[in-house]
């Protein structure tokens, strides 16, 4: 038995040294250049703020929700925001979707500054809420419903 695992180990040792070499890395190829450095753009603290849970108001002053969600189409454009509308507390509320262009955000100081949403709460009562994984029927600045065409 002995004789058989002496020559095992005389194998695996032949075949180590028989096994080729890793190809040379060939110092004569391209050269992968560096990804360019990314761009950096500085935006001064008034000139532009947050506005996921900003407080919305119409232009007469009646609170219209807070904004909880913006919707973009498949090109990265902002189209709209989710107002979580009504209720008291969450109790009673839902969401509607109103057009990025009815929104001013012209008044923006501060945290606690509101966004205007130029839409009555009667416009914004009569939108169908919200809801995930269905068709989005955006309220529009002149208060009309009407859906976006796209292809999924």
């Amino acid at each position: 038995m002995l004789p058989l695992l002496a020559g095992l180990h005389a194998n695996e040792g032949h075949a180590q040294q028989a096994s080729p070499a890793p190809p040379a890395k060939d110092a004569a190829g391209p050269a992968k250049e560096p990804p360019p450095p990314a761009s950096v753009t500085v935006l001064g603290a008034r000139d532009a703020h947050g506005v996921l849970g900003r407080d919305v108001r119409s232009s007469t002053g009646e609170d219209m929700g807070q904004i909880v969600d913006v919707i973009v189409d498949l090109n990265g454009t902002v189209r709209a925001a989710v107002i979580d509308f009504g209720g008291f507390l969450g109790v009673g509320s839902r969401k509607i979707v109103v057009d990025w262009t009815a929104l001013d955000f012209k008044h923006l100081a501060d945290k606690k500054d509101q966004v205007s949403l130029d839409l009555t709460k009667e416009q914004v009562k009569a939108a169908p809420e919200f809801k995930e994984d269905k068709p989005v029927v955006v309220l529009g600045a002149a208060g009309r419903l009407s859906p976006w065409i796209f292809d999924h």
